[in-house]
């Protein structure tokens, strides 16, 4: 399956960098690269969600509910203010209290101004959303997270993020901004110390991250 970047560089995809840019008031390179980095964060982070059951369920559920999909048939007539709306609210969801973390590293990692940036994250979410909902129900998805052909929710994810959706993704944790502030030891990899530093708040983000790995691992 196509990775985020193939997303992007597709005609789909350049309707979206268009639409979004029209937006948030930035220029169609400016989104483009925040959406390459912001895109691979939150395909990781519904990834990891998805490792729980009830995170696959919550995630299937909004998915298969018919209620996404309609955005990209439309682009230009969606986005407006209940975009944005139904956007704060995924990434409420998926980020939790480390969304402004996020966004600020974004801000530094482009230079464009962290407001902009997070206008294009809400609007970014929901178009999310409505491309994987596309995506499960092609694919024969059903409840349980599975097609008949064997396939499931995590090919769908790991394969937005590897580019291919026999192989399984890089990391999982989507691309190099949560990575950087979840990898609290330098080491490349997420392991439980980082876990365990990260919700003591006393690794890089402080306390800010104590809510996603809550999320993550099952907490409310």
């Amino acid at each position: 399956m196509a990775g985020l970047m193939d997303l992007l560089n597709s005609d789909l995809g350049k309707q979206i960098i268009s639409s979004v840019s029209g937006q948030a008031g930035t220029s169609e390179g400016e989104t483009s690269s925040v959406l390459a980095s912001v895109l691979p964060e939150l395909v990781g982070a519904m990834q990891n969600n998805a490792s729980t059951q009830e995170g696959q369920d919550g995630l299937l559920g909004a998915l298969l509910s018919g209620k996404h999909g309609g955005l990209l048939d439309n682009l230009s007539g969606m986005l407006g203010g209940d975009v944005q709306n139904e956007g704060g609210k995924i990434l409420g969801h998926v980020l939790g209290g480390n969304q402004e973390a996020v966004q600020n590293q974004v801000s530094q990692n482009t230079g464009i101004s962290s407001d902009k940036i997070a206008m294009i994250m809400k609007i970014a979410a929901p178009l999310l959303m409505a491309f994987l909902a596309k995506k499960a129900q092609s694919s024969g998805l059903d409840s349980s997270g599975q097609n008949s052909t064997g396939g499931g929710l995590s090919d769908i994810l790991g394969g937005l993020l590897s580019g291919d959706q026999n192989q399984p993704s890089s990391g999982g944790m989507g691309g190099s901004v949560l990575t950087s502030v979840l990898d609290q030891d330098g080491d490349g990899q997420i392991g439980i110390g980082d876990a365990v530093t990260a919700m003591n708040g006393k690794g890089k983000g402080g306390g800010l991250l104590g809510g996603l790995f809550g999320k993550l691992f099952g907490g409310k």
